[in-house]
């Protein structure tokens, strides 16, 4: 008798994937060093493959994350009994074996320290010693579990640029052996930035998905705001820029409620319930926003932080005060010469000013190279053509939207559009 096959479980390990690996990758890398990450790295996929070739017959284990981390455990055991470079480390690995059977499924820390392995191995992806433009790329394929085809996207880049920035940054890492653990406070400036650029880039992947059926991943957003606020949290790290980035994303986060309909099709922010925002969201992402204003320093999170918050003190999108967000705009695209900032500029500036002025701003960038398949730029120009009266050119902007790469709901969209046009 062939066994009943069980169709949900690959969403449940991409799901897992998400939540696990990360985590995985960061245990088993403080076990066996980090000149070791690539093993810890390859046992944990091969675990998660492993799940997808059994889990549909044998059917999903109580605790899959507990399972998962058995199943990597066991296969570095395997690894380790290969070389003796590693021998070392095997009876400290299996010293995890009772903890990783218990209900809970996770391993208690060895070292009694509260610190979260995750947020060590964040900062170990992104060490000084490593090249800028690789540490961000790094902390979100090893702790996001992003692909290389989501970073690229991520940072509007191609796919082969992102890959060898991946086998640079873990060959550096290798040669130099950092300690896991958060940097001594003289050495922190250096690495935090690159921290808080990849807890931003984590969330924009899960805020607005590059592809897929679903625009909002929430077990991304969540992910990224728990690391920001551990990273904001921590003795150490209690900077106005850390606070500022927690701030902006639990702001932004309160508003995923209220972005699609019940269909699953996009709403825009003008079209969104307000009711429907989930006010202690908001009111923790007031309270970091309070903690950010210490000092003098105005970072590219305050500004962004600041957009969020003018938006979620608005009863209405009618009583949105858009000329403030625009400055707060200004302000950004001169501290952060971005043409996607220069885009969501051109946004404010059509609600304060008039669609015209909007178009004339986002036509400015529309050749910018690093927005070439950048869907949000197209579909920007066919709501603004379309709110000044010009349809022909509304749809030509909706059609050049639906070549590009979206998500499914997104996609949908601009199809109604299309369909109000009257176009095809």
């Amino acid at each position: 008798m062939i066994p009943e096959l069980i169709p949900e479980v690959p969403q449940l390990v991409d799901h897992l994937f998400r939540r696990e690996a990360g985590r995985m990758v960061a245990v088993l890398t403080r076990l066996l060093g980090t000149e070791h990450l690539g093993l810890a790295e390859d046992v944990v996929q091969e675990a998660l493959i492993k799940a997808l070739r059994t889990w549909p017959f044998q059917g999903v284990p109580d605790n899959p994350g507990g399972w998962l981390m058995r199943v990597a455990k066991n296969r570095a055991l395997d690894l380790l009994r290969r070389d003796i470079n590693l021998a070392r480390k095997e009876e400290e690995l299996r010293g995890w074996t009772a903890a990783l059977t218990s209900p809970a499924g996770d391993p208690a820390d060895p070292d009694g320290e509260a610190l979260d392995d995750q947020l060590r191995m964040i900062f170990i992806c992104c060490q000084p010693a490593v090249p800028r433009d690789a540490r961000v790329a790094l902390t979100l394929k090893i702790v996001g579990g992003f692909g290389v085809p989501e970073i690229a996207r991520a940072y509007l880049a191609k796919d082969a640029t992102i890959a060898q920035r991946l086998v640079r940054a873990k060959r550096k890492i290798q040669e130099i052996r950092p300690p896991f653990e958060v940097p001594a406070p003289a050495e922190l400036p250096a690495a935090l930035d690159s921290v808080l650029e990849a807890l931003y880039l984590m969330f924009n992947e899960g805020y607005a998905a590059s592809a897929g059926e679903e625009l909002v991943r929430q077990d991304v957003c969540a992910e990224a705001i728990r690391l920001a606020r551990l990273v904001a949290e921590h003795p150490s790290l209690d900077l106005p820029k850390a606070h500022a980035l927690a701030a902006l994303l639990l702001l932004q986060a309160a508003r995923n409620p209220a972005r699609v309909d019940p269909e699953g099709n996009l709403l825009l922010l003008s079209e969104q319930d307000r009711d429907l925002w989930d006010r202690s969201k908001i009111a923790a992402g007031f309270h970091h926003l309070d903690r950010a204003a210490r000092g003098t320093e105005m970072s590219t999170f305050h500004l962004e932080a600041g957009i969020a918050a003018a938006h979620a003190m608005a009863p209405s999108d009618e009583a949105t005060d858009w000329p403030y967000i625009l400055s707060l705009y200004d302000s950004l695209l001169a501290l952060k010469g971005s043409p996607v900032v220069a885009l969501n500029r051109a946004v404010a500036l059509a609600m304060a000013k008039g669609p015209e002025a909007g178009i004339a701003a986002a036509e400015e960038i529309r050749h910018h190279p690093a927005l070439a398949g950048y869907y949000p730029l197209p579909v920007t120009l066919g709501e603004l053509y379309a709110r000044a009266g010009d349809e022909e050119r509304a749809a030509d902007s909706f059609r050049a939207a639906l070549e590009a790469e979206s998500p499914e709901p997104v996609r949908r969209r601009i199809q109604a559009r299309l369909l109000m046009l009257g176009a095809q």
